[in-house]
């Protein structure tokens, strides 16, 4: 069995392919992976650390809105194109997966092209360009979110994710005891927004919590690191591999980005979560969850670091609410079951 994953620039379209790429080792030890990326973006060394080969094509975008680089994009997406076609042709895959990004589109066309079957995964709750347009050629749908015309898998959730200990977070982290732990991340490559919206909260924390922040290796870290020096309640590091798992069992409550990988995680721990969105779809996703009463959204256009203070304070205090909206998370955002990945592969590669 030969399969081509792909995605990338973000790591939203990674994480959940990971996962079933997990899944399919354990039923089919013999399966043979290649990845599909781009060459700006933080995936290559997360997937060749899960022993993936790793490659990338020319990648553009199409936006849907007047720009310039519509025009040299054109030109790259053509590129893109060919070049997936050689490595399709190379490559022989039974089976192409994808969980959205433009640089699957190509590849999942030359899939189609040499025959063969394609699964579209969506995550967000509103379709992106990308899947709409590897949709009429794809075998099958499936979505994160119960969907109409969509088989509803619920979304792939790695085991090393879920392996996180409190103990040894405790241990790792030198946390204090008794103090809540407040743990923020900014997704993939971290978000300056975020950096400082936790930075400038943290000075009405005293007391009130302990904060391990993630900021990111792509960010400055001059703002973060005075911080260090000043408060002994906040920590921050730069990037986790093992440890994120870590970080998420020990936490009473996280702030993140509202990337569907994140929150897909934070279900699949049963989290209370503050979600600061990124403009654009991540607020469709993130408004969704907050009409269900499952997270709590700050807006960071608006909102400053004394008010998302308060929010922290807030939610910390009540019990009731937290695990309501843990709840209400885990219904919405069901982990994928094994089972079902691997009846979609069967039936696939039959």
């Amino acid at each position: 069995m030969k399969i081509i994953l792909s995605g990338g620039y973000t790591l939203g379209p990674v994480t959940p392919l990971l996962a079933i790429a997990e899944v399919i080792k354990q039923h089919h030890p013999d399966a043979k992976f290649l990845w599909i990326g781009t060459n700006i973006g933080p995936e290559r060394a997360l997937i060749e650390a899960q022993c993936i080969e790793f490659t990338t094509i020319t990648t553009g975008k199409l936006r849907r809105y007047i720009s310039l680089w519509n025009i040299t994009d054109i030109f790259k997406i053509i590129a893109g194109f060919f070049q997936a076609l050689k490595i399709v042709w190379k490559f022989e895959p039974d089976l192409c997966i994808s969980a959205g990004g433009f640089v699957s589109v190509p590849v999942h066309f030359a899939g189609w092209i040499y025959g063969a079957k394609t699964w579209v995964h969506q995550q967000d709750v509103v379709v992106g360009l990308a899947n709409k347009l590897m949709f009429p050629i794809a075998s099958i749908k499936t979505s994160a979110l119960e969907k109409k015309g969509f088989a509803w898998l619920g979304n792939p959730v790695r085991q090393d994710v879920l392996m996180g200990d409190k103990t040894r977070a405790n241990k790792i982290f030198n946390l204090k005891p008794n103090l809540p732990v407040v743990f923020a991340l900014g997704g993939g490559t971290g978000s300056l927004k975020v950096n400082q919206l936790i930075v400038h909260a943290i000075q009405h924390l005293d007391g009130a919590c302990q904060v391990i922040h993630l900021s990111g290796r792509e960010r400055p870290q001059e703002l973060v690191e005075r911080a260090v020096q000043h408060f002994d309640y906040y920590q921050v590091h730069q990037f986790f591999t093992k440890e994120m798992a870590d970080a998420y069992a020990v936490a009473d409550l996280i702030i993140a980005r509202g990337g569907f990988g994140t929150l897909t995680e934070i279900a699949a721990w049963g989290k209370p979560a503050i979600i600061i969105p990124k403009p654009g779809h991540q607020e469709d996703n993130v408004a969704f969850l907050e009409q269900a009463g499952a997270v709590i959204l700050v807006d960071e256009r608006t909102a400053d670091g004394n008010a998302l203070a308060h929010v922290i304070k807030d939610l910390l205090v009540d019990d009731i609410k937290r695990k309501q909206m843990a709840i209400a998370m885990q219904k919405l955002l069901p982990v994928a079951d094994e089972k079902n990945i691997e009846e979609i592969v069967k039936k696939l590669t039959k």
